[in-house]
């Protein structure tokens, strides 16, 4: 069996989390996973038989089938998985796609700021977005209100080519009112998760969602952003993966300004005209 399917398997079955995952990933240093491979492991008893249950596990056959009929399915043992995510502390190891899986390999900068932001990120992402196009880079964002959505209809409005990370399952649409850019970005783009498609947004999903969005890219940019937030979270992900954090100065009086001109203040180069 397949790293890969082995994995998804793996995913599907009970109080099996993140860590137990790792422990087993860990340790795969072969093309075919059997039951010999798993014995093999150094792993609790109770975890290794819960490998041998997911290996054998029939009824997860219909399940799959079901999963693969409506995305694509890589795991940190594909070819098709982005390097730079591989190198971050606690890469996902299984991600679900819709779209055009070959972005991941591109140079992409990821663009993230407040959900509540004024229409000043969106004079300044309709300036620098363009650019970016023009540079070969793709545009990366979390799909969320504000920033994020602005990013995408940017990319999108200047036919250059966005890729969403999810903090849910593809089948839900978070939040609905980006229902619509969301199945564009499918279309023209892509759309990214960890989790399995039927997987309902809770807010803890979206910090670990973060560190996708700092890991695949090679720059950040921050426009608005209150000086404790999200997009802060990433920026600093991003950092300490040593990538390109770039930020969008503002007027001192607004709050939405506080977390670009902190980073600024930090070290982040800012962002003075449109040219990148």
């Amino acid at each position: 069996m397949k790293i890969t399917s082995f994995l998804l398997r793996l995913k599907l079955q009970k109080n099996i989390g993140y860590v137990k995952m790792l422990r087993v990933a860990s340790q795969l240093n072969v093309d075919e996973v059997t039951i010999s491979t798993i014995k093999n492991l150094d792993l609790t008893n109770s975890l290794i038989k819960t490998c041998i249950n997911a290996y054998n596990d029939m009824r997860a056959d219909k399940m799959i089938k079901r999963v693969e009929k409506q995305c694509q399915i890589i795991s940190f043992f594909d070819s098709e998985y982005p390097e730079n995510l591989r190198q971050i502390y606690q890469p996902p190891l299984i991600l679900f796609l819709q779209g055009n899986v070959q972005l991941l390999q591109k140079n992409i900068v990821t663009i993230v700021g407040s959900r509540q932001a004024t229409s000043y990120s969106s004079i300044v992402l309709n300036k620098i977005v363009p650019n970016l196009i023009k540079n070969d880079y793709v545009i990366a964002s979390g799909l969320a209100k504000g920033v994020d959505v602005m990013a995408h209809k940017a990319t999108l409005k200047y036919h250059g080519q966005t890729i969403a990370v999810v903090g849910n399952g593809l089948n839900h649409y978070y939040p609905m009112i980006n229902c619509h850019v969301q199945e564009q970005i499918a279309q023209k783009g892509l759309i990214v998760s960890e989790y399995l498609p039927d997987t309902p947004p809770k807010p803890f999903r979206f910090p670990q969602r973060n560190r996708i969005l700092a890991g695949i890219a090679e720059s950040v940019i921050v426009t608005e952003a209150k000086q404790k937030s999200g997009s802060l979270i990433t920026a600093n992900l991003a950092l300490q993966e040593n990538r390109n954090i770039y930020a969008v100065p503002g007027p001192i009086t607004s709050e939405l300004s506080q977390g670009p001109n902190k980073l600024i203040q930090a070290g982040a180069y800012p962002i003075t005209d449109f040219d990148f």
